[in-house]
């Protein structure tokens, strides 16, 4: 069965809204409206039956509302996998994670460049000590800041591989969004997957070909980081820079089957 493993999909109240904040932060035209049903048709055009929707609390307050939203999207959404969050100032942490966990919830996402912390955040150990039985995590990491300064970089999330050797992690957009040299010295090869969203039309030729030899293939998950991109547009770029044909873009689909 074939993933997209990174999209995000919003209530129709505030969809448009949250889509135009994704282009105004990072400066881009997107490709979609942010709704379930464009997803879908988009998902259809292209052949990939499941689809992994992310969700992030932007401050403690928002970790119900945003888990309650994926909660919808399970129930309504036969072909979700739906991520819910958290949050390291959200106090009730422990019992969000039951009631997700109950709910059938599988993965979490954390987007410290949003959501106002780093992801060496002592606080968000004990959290992800209690998730690594039950639940994959996806971080998003990097973005323009040096690794130093910014909230996510390869050097934390590596730090995370080190300290939780049973935790089941995504490193979103190649391990590090514009921080792929860092990546590759410190994440590839290492045991967490990378998904390929909103990094095969930036990344350097050099860099991107280095990763893919480093990395064990079955390591790589598709995504398309939906609305911002659309799923089908990394297909040609993987035929196109990484001579791929059609059986190696089915596996890199289908390597999600193992974690879910």
């Amino acid at each position: 069965m074939k993933f997209d493993v990174h999209t995000h999909i919003f209530h129709p109240k505030i969809a448009h809204k949250a889509v135009e904040q994704l282009a105004d932060h990072y400066g881009i035209s997107v490709a979609g409206n942010g709704m379930a049903d464009d997803l879908i048709a988009r998902l259809d055009r292209v052949g990939i039956e499941r689809m992994v929707t992310l969700v992030a609390a932007t401050s403690p307050s928002q970790v119900i509302p945003a888990n309650n939203w994926a909660l919808e999207i399970a129930r309504t959404q036969p072909r979700a996998v739906a991520f819910g969050t958290l949050h390291p100032e959200y106090a009730d942490w422990e019992a969000e994670l039951e009631r997700l966990k109950l709910a059938g919830i599988r993965g979490l996402k954390f987007h410290a460049d949003f959501q106002g912390f780093r992801m060496d955040d002592p606080r968000l150990l004990p959290i992800i000590e209690a998730a690594a039985p039950d639940f994959v995590m996806l971080f998003h990491v990097g973005d323009r800041l040096p690794p130093d300064q910014n909230p996510s970089c390869p050097f934390k999330m590596a730090r995370l591989v080190r300290l939780f050797p049973r935790a089941r992690f995504i490193a979103a957009h190649l391990g590090g969004y514009l921080h792929w040299q860092w990546a590759l010295e410190v994440l590839a090869g290492k045991r967490l997957w990378l998904d390929t969203s909103s990094s095969l039309p930036f990344i350097d030729a050099t860099l991107l070909r280095a990763i893919f030899q480093k990395h064990p293939r079955e390591k790589f998950l598709y995504g398309s980081d939906y609305p911002i991109s659309d799923p089908g547009d990394d297909v040609p770029l993987l035929q196109r820079r990484l001579g791929f044909g059609d059986a190696e873009i089915e596996e890199l689909m289908e390597n999600a089957g193992a974690l879910f």
